[in-house]
């Protein structure tokens, strides 16, 4: 099985099944001198963690990583991360009654496809149990990215019909995420996504939503022109996530009933003070309006990056769906275990893990290309 490795110069590798013993996770490319524990990679695990609210599935598992290498004294040593999380909370019979049908909405017929074969318990290695060594890599980017003044933060902008409007998403805070269980910063519109879920979930259903994501302090100049555009490396990064159907920057699919002049963004320039001893002045290429999401010709124009992604309801839930066997005779079929009647609270720490990995990757990249002209 290919592509199990993401990134060029920052990368990482994730082996594992949902019900299998665990999860390994191998960060490769992490410059030497991070100060680096597991407390640090806690924080956003915490946020991705089953069992956190009535909002998400019950699955008890801790979700406390071993760090095996690429730390000595408390730094990154510059050699490889290897993470290990164990599995505790497997139910792997609740599954057994349906190994030979196909769950609606699952990767279950796609799997038997390909290989010929799957592994029937949680969906094996496509489970989005996976995420957690994702979360724990951008925990590790996330750090770097913050010693460059680069910040990122995602919350959820809709569930169903309900949606938040956050006309600045820069003056957003991770306080402001973190007051509710489901993870919205405009707390009347969050008592309503949480009524919502909360009616779902006793309704034997599920529904979506959208989460949104704000990049600040990214510099100009990251991203390459033709294939490895940011924004194209921002795209494969959250479409890789489990449950994502959608995924648009700036004004997205609104750019649809604009024209050019209505949607191009004017140059400013705006005067930029520089702090310290040596305290100077100088002036800053910005736009009056970031219609393009921070990013133009798919290089980073130092507008904050704002892309939204749309994710599905969950595929699992408890009541009678229409199937067929492996074999193709119709059946039912009825999904036992523990899921969320909605991924949107969870995926928030998934979706800044991917968003930081690709810009660390990108910084590191864009500094070796200076460097070597």
């Amino acid at each position: 099985m290919a592509g199990n490795t993401f990134g060029k110069l920052f990368r990482v590798t994730t082996a594992g099944v949902s019900h299998g013993p665990g999860y390994l996770c191998i960060i490769d490319g992490c410059p030497a001198g991070l100060e680096l524990s597991i407390d640090d990679l806690l924080p956003d695990l915490r946020r991705r963690r089953p069992g956190q609210s009535k909002l998400t599935t019950q699955r008890d598992e801790e979700d406390v990583p071993e760090i095996w290498s690429g730390v000595f004294e408390g730094k990154t040593d510059g050699t490889p991360i290897g993470l290990l999380f164990r599995n505790a909370d497997q139910r792997s019979a609740d599954y057994s009654e349906i190994k030979d049908k196909y769950r609606p909405g699952h990767a279950d017929y796609t799997f038997d496809a390909k290989y010929g074969a799957r592994d029937y318990r949680g969906g094996g290695r496509s489970s989005a149990r996976e995420t957690i060594c994702r979360v724990a890599a951008g925990a590790v980017a996330k750090k770097l990215l913050a010693r460059e003044g680069i910040r990122v933060l995602g919350y959820v902008k809709q569930v169903g019909d309900v949606i938040a409007d956050i006309p600045d998403p820069t003056a957003m805070t991770l306080e402001q995420v973190e007051a509710n269980p489901v993870r919205c910063p405009v707390p009347e519109v969050a008592e309503r996504m949480i009524a919502l879920i909360d009616a779902v979930r006793k309704d034997c259903d599920s529904i979506g939503g959208v989460c949104e994501l704000v990049a600040t302090g990214v510099p100009p100049g990251l991203g390459e022109p033709v294939f490895d555009k940011l924004k194209a490396d921002l795209g494969k990064a959250l479409l890789s996530l489990p449950a994502v159907l959608g995924f648009e920057y700036g004004a997205g699919f609104a750019v649809a009933n604009l024209r050019g002049s209505g949607n191009n963004d004017a140059f400013v320039a705006r005067p930029e003070i520089q702090q310290g001893p040596s305290a100077s002045h100088s002036l800053q290429i910005a736009t009056e309006s970031n219609r393009h999401g921070g990013m133009l010709g798919g290089i980073s124009s130092g507008m904050p990056i704002v892309c939204r992604v749309a994710i599905k309801p969950t595929s699992s839930i408890p009541r009678a769906q229409r199937t067929v066997t492996r074999t193709g005779e119709p059946t039912e079929i009825l999904v036992k275990g523990r899921h969320d009647p909605c991924l949107l609270p969870r995926f928030v720490p998934m979706g800044e893990a991917m968003v930081a990995l690709v810009l660390v990757d990108h910084l590191l990249r864009h500094r070796t290309a200076r460097f070597s002209s």
